[in-house]
């Protein structure tokens, strides 16, 4: 496990990959303000291999507007001294997220909580149980 973790930290191979990782930010960066604003969070720069552009489009819709305007894009690139030689936009999947979950809401009665009121202040001051139960009356 040393070995092969060394292979990666030593010599020159992390150094390509955070230059390879600093290229595309850059890229990103550049494509960001190429694109249209209502492409802007739709895209991102995939990879960057022997002059071949990969860019994730969040959906179908977002890919076939990126698609439209490619040889504008590939242009302004090659202009701005980036080497690309051709754009592959890809179809990525939208992000998943996750579904909100609300706090129940608790319904104590009056004559609950003046119980449980009344409990707690029978239990030592330092309990765990009392500060718990006044915690609850409290959201309740």
């Amino acid at each position: 496990m040393t070995r092969l973790l060394s292979r990666f930290l030593g010599g020159d191979a992390l150094a390509r990959l955070q230059d390879h990782a600093a290229r595309l930010n850059r890229l990103q960066a550049v494509l960001d303000g190429m694109l249209p604003p209502q492409l802007q969070g739709q895209c991102r720069v995939a990879n960057l291999k022997e002059g071949s552009l990969v860019v994730a489009a969040r959906g179908g819709a977002a890919a076939v507007r990126v698609r439209q305007i490619l040889p504008s894009l590939l242009e302004r690139l090659q202009h701005g001294g980036h080497p690309v030689q051709s754009i592959k936009v890809k179809v990525g999947t939208p992000e998943q997220t996750a579904p909100e979950r609300h706090a129940p809401q608790r319904q104590i009665s009056e004559a609950a909580k003046a119980e449980l009121h009344d409990f707690a202040d029978s239990l030592p001051v330092d309990s765990p149980l009392r500060a718990s139960i006044e915690r609850l009356i409290r959201r309740a």
